[in-house]
C-alpha cells in the first residue's frame, strides 16, 4: 500500500518566540511520526505579506495541511502533540 506525503505549510512571523516554537514542534513532529514522509514548507508572512491574504490566514503561527485530503488548519505554536497529530489525521496505536 502506497502511503500519500504530507504536504504542509506553516505560516510564521519572522522569529518571534511563538514561530520559532511552532518550527521546531511541527519538525519534531514530523521527524517522530511522519520519517520521510512530508514536505514542510516555512513561509514567513513578513517576507511575503500577500500569501496571508491569499491563504486566508486570520492568526500565526499557523499550519495547514494541503494533503492528503482533506485540508485542516492549526492555529499556535504546535506543542499540543496529540491535538497536532489529530489535525493531521494520525492515529498512534498504543
Amino acid at each position: 500500500m502506497e502511503t500519500q506525503a504530507y504536504h504542509l505549510s506553516l505560516f510564521i512571523t519572522g522569529a518571534s518566540p511563538n514561530s520559532v516554537r511552532a518550527i521546531n514542534n511541527i519538525k519534531c513532529i514530523c521527524e517522530k511520526y511522519l520519517p520521510g514522509n512530508y514536505e514542510l514548507e516555512i513561509i514567513d508572512v513578513y517576507q511575503i505579506p500577500e500569501i496571508a491574504q491569499i491563504e486566508q490566514i486570520i492568526a500565526l503561527p499557523t499550519l495547514i495541511k494541503k494533503g492528503p485530503s482533506p485540508e485542516r488548519r492549526m492555529v499556535g505554536d504546535m506543542s499540543d502533540t496529540a491535538k497536532v497529530l489529530r489535525g493531521l489525521g494520525i492515529v498512534i496505536k498504543d
